[in-house]
């Protein structure tokens, strides 16, 4: 009686498989596959799969369509490291002053008898570099890189930003950036779409694989059905062709659009970060240019508005690399918007994004400026001499 049992569910077990053929029926709902004898491609750890003796749909048929993007399982490593963090380390100590009129004194003498031999004017952009701290029964009082007193009272030091850029080894092969403020991603480009409930935090690095414009509003793909605002993202395009006009294997590119700086060598990217440039209408001039002047630091001061209301004052101003008239590459110490537009002429870097190219970079090295969304002035009757 077993064996009979046995021999029956055998025998119904192979009428199945004659009956229900799931090669058969494949090839029956998939068009593209050619021959009855395909199976489904199974991925592998090596090759993402062989496609001779098998079907390319299911999972690995979603792998495929993901690489044409460059999104690969596992990811490829982001091929760029922080430079050394020693590259922040510079010899002076800040201090923003308060928006008010504030006096100063030639001497520790004149600031105890209360008789300023100078001021600086109402604004909000004013720093001095502090070289000494004097205690007296008036007060205390410090003072500047300048050789000026003034009042601790009118005083707030401040530390130095800590953001950096990335050296690279060996060329980046997919757009990436910053994320530039904290957003939540969305499934589709366009704020039509749900939120995936992922969200990036500034100066988050992200690659991206895609883009895409939804009422004006470009989108950039930067995962799997994950999409952000290009407005909060700073991105690279690796681009490896000599701009117009650079003549020599050695340039620094400024992309007024994206707000960011790319240093060049031969047919390789080096170093790439965040930026400020001129807001409007103190825009940064497009153009190529070279590097005529370079100084470790340097003060800085001016106004360009009738009423000097944007007056400013920095002292120590570190890392300067003049290129145009008074505009340069430098460090700004004040800055903590990097990936937007600040200065009034100058490109503005964090201090180590600076120093590492001020190391870099040589007297007659090529800075070529420009913004491929079209939007800044090109006209250089515009500019003037700029600023800091």
């Amino acid at each position: 009686m077993k064996k009979f049992l046995s021999g029956s569910i055998l025998l119904l077990f192979l009428l199945s498989i004659r009956l229900f053929n799931p090669t058969k029926v494949l090839a029956e709902n998939n068009p593209i596959v050619e021959n009855s004898t395909n199976f489904l491609c199974i991925p592998s750890e090596t090759d993402l799969f062989t496609v001779k003796d098998c079907s390319v749909e299911g999972p690995v048929k979603r792998l495929d369509d993901l690489a044409k993007y460059g999104i690969t399982f596992p990811p490829i490593p982001f091929p760029g490291i922080n430079p050394p963090v020693e590259l922040n380390k510079i010899p002076f100590s800040y201090a923003v002053v308060t928006n008010e009129e504030v006096p100063l004194y030639a001497s520790i003498e004149d600031a105890i008898a209360d008789k300023p031999s100078g001021k600086l004017g109402a604004s909000r952009i004013k720093y001095v570099s502090l070289i000494q701290k004097v205690a007296t029964e008036k007060g205390v009082f410090y003072q500047t890189s300048m050789s000026k007193w003034i009042s601790a009272e009118v005083i707030t030091k401040v530390g130095v930003q800590s953001f950096q850029g990335f050296v690279f080894k060996r060329n980046p092969t997919l757009p990436f950036g910053w994320v530039l403020t904290e957003t939540t991603s969305r499934k589709g480009p366009g704020y039509e779409f749900d939120e995936t409930g992922k969200t990036y935090k500034r100066y988050d690095i992200i690659n991206i694989y895609d883009s895409k414009k939804d009422k004006d509003i470009e989108w950039v793909m930067v995962g799997p059905n994950e999409w952000i605002d290009h407005h909060a993202v700073g991105r690279v395009t690796p681009n490896y062709v000599k701009p117009a006009g650079v003549t020599s294997d050695r340039w620094v590119e400024v992309n007024l659009y994206e707000q960011v700086l790319i240093v060049h060598e031969k047919d390789r990217i080096v170093f790439a970060t965040l930026i400020s440039s001129g807001v409007d209408p103190f825009f940064t001039q497009p153009g190529v240019f070279k590097i005529y002047k370079r100084l470790e630091n340097q003060y800085m001061q001016g106004a360009f508005e009738a009423d000097r209301s944007d007056y400013y004052y920095l002292e120590d101003v570190p890392f300067i690399q003049y290129y145009d008239q008074a505009r340069a590459l430098h460090g700004a110490y004040w800055n903590t918007l990097f990936g937007y537009q600040r200065s009034h002429g100058c490109v503005n870097l964090s201090v180590a994004d600076a120093h590492w190219v001020f190391d870099w970079a040589n007297e007659g090295d090529y800075v070529y400026v420009w913004d491929p969304s079209g939007k800044t002035p090109t006209d250089p009757s515009f500019y003037g001499a700029g600023g800091a």
